[in-house]
């Protein structure tokens, strides 16, 4: 875990991914990569006339270049060594054209108080599209606990794995790793295995099991967080058909909505 690519844009929640991301770089002896997203406006058809758009590109334009010039001012006495690029367009198809050579793209879960832009479905699409790791982040975060408890929700899927596996980098640093097993009568990999493969990257996890007994896995995990004081989670993400858990809600939905601990997924 080398290149973290992260999004630059002056909204609600660029402070928390700016402060996450260089302390992960640090940590990690890593590269920061700054993607500086002009959004393209968007305009109802009946008041298209062309020059709308023109009008407010130009002030999008102005506010990312008065943002990059102050921080890039910030990133100059930052000990870590970054890159910026500037783009124009939504934030799903930038960060996609930049995330070939990414290892993990820091963004935000859904921002608490501000519906624009929606950063739930931002982390969603690029989670799905990209096949890379993502941090998503709360906009109220000023720090990655790096340091802190790990909390790797397993549940013995595939995605669960992939997610473990990428997240081991940043685990090795952990004061502690516990692997959270939710058994809904599914589990055909146990947390032992799952241990045992951390224990081969000389990280040795703590197994804390919960059965759903009919109740929302979601449900489970939040309440996991807050028992085992976790600081942030690894999961795996859209274990099921994403229809279902667009019309049934899932796990990833809803710690993308409303997890309070940065969450470390994977699909």
């Amino acid at each position: 875990m080398k290149d973290i690519l992260l999004l630059i844009h002056d909204d609600a929640g660029q402070e928390a991914r700016l402060q996450c991301a260089l302390d992960i770089v640090r940590a990690v002896g890593g590269h920061l990569s700054c993607i500086d997203v002009s959004l393209m406006p968007v305009v109802a058809d009946w008041a298209y006339d062309g020059s709308a758009d023109a009008i407010l590109l130009e002030e999008e334009r102005s506010r990312e270049s008065a943002n990059k010039a102050k921080l890039e001012r910030r990133l100059e006495h930052e000990d870590v060594p970054w890159t910026w690029v500037d783009m124009t367009g939504g934030f799903v198809p930038c960060l996609k054209e930049a995330a070939a050579l990414a290892d993990l793209i820091v963004l935000n879960r859904k921002l608490d108080n501000f519906p624009c832009p929606d950063m739930q479905k931002v982390a969603a699409e690029i989670l799905l599209d990209t096949g890379k790791p993502i941090l998503a982040v709360p906009d109220d975060i000023r720090r990655f606990p790096v340091d802190g408890r790990a909390l790797v929700a397993w549940d013995g899927s595939s995605h669960a794995a992939a997610a473990l596996q990428a997240a081991v980098p940043l685990l090795r640093f952990a004061a502690e790793v516990i692997l959270f097993e939710i058994d809904d009568g599914s589990v055909r990999m146990p947390a032992e295995q799952a241990a045992g493969l951390l224990s081969h990257n000389d990280i040795h996890p703590r197994i804390v099991r919960d059965f759903a007994l009919g109740n929302p896995i979601a449900s489970i995990l939040l309440a996991g967080v807050k028992v085992q004081r976790a600081d942030y989670v690894v999961m795996g993400a859209y274990s099921h058909m994403r229809m279902t858990e667009a019309l049934f809600g899932g796990a990833t939905r809803r710690m993308l909505s409303e997890s309070p601990v940065p969450v470390f997924l994977a699909h």
